[in-house]
């Protein structure tokens, strides 16, 4: 399972790739078993009131979450570049630039 990053400032989004032989959650909307790989992952948007504030770059705003998505690929290399555009659209979102979208992909360790 790999962790797929993005961070701007204090406001950071990972979502989870799922590889072959693991097992993506189930939920409604979830994409068919059958897909290698699945990538989940929230969304998120700018409201004026409620939601949670975040510093993102030089600006203080509030945001709220949606329902995660989720997607099936049938290889890896698709798969992580789908969950690096997700990331980057949820700050294109916000009004951020996708160059300064920090990015991190990293292999995650139960213990």
């Amino acid at each position: 399972m790999l962790l797929v990053s993005g961070t701007v400032g204090e406001a950071g989004l990972t979502g989870t790739l799922y590889e072959p032989g693991e097992t993506p959650p189930s939920f409604r909307g979830a994409p068919d078993e059958g897909a290698p790989y699945v990538w989940v992952c929230d969304a998120f948007y700018e409201v004026e009131s409620g939601g949670r504030a975040q510093t993102v770059g030089d600006r203080e705003i509030r945001i709220a979450f949606e329902s995660p998505a989720s997607r099936g690929f049938l290889d890896r290399e698709t798969a992580l570049s789908a969950a690096k555009a997700h990331i980057r659209t949820q700050f294109a979102r916000l009004g951020v630039s996708s160059s300064e979208v920090e990015l991190s992909v990293s292999q995650r360790v139960d213990s």
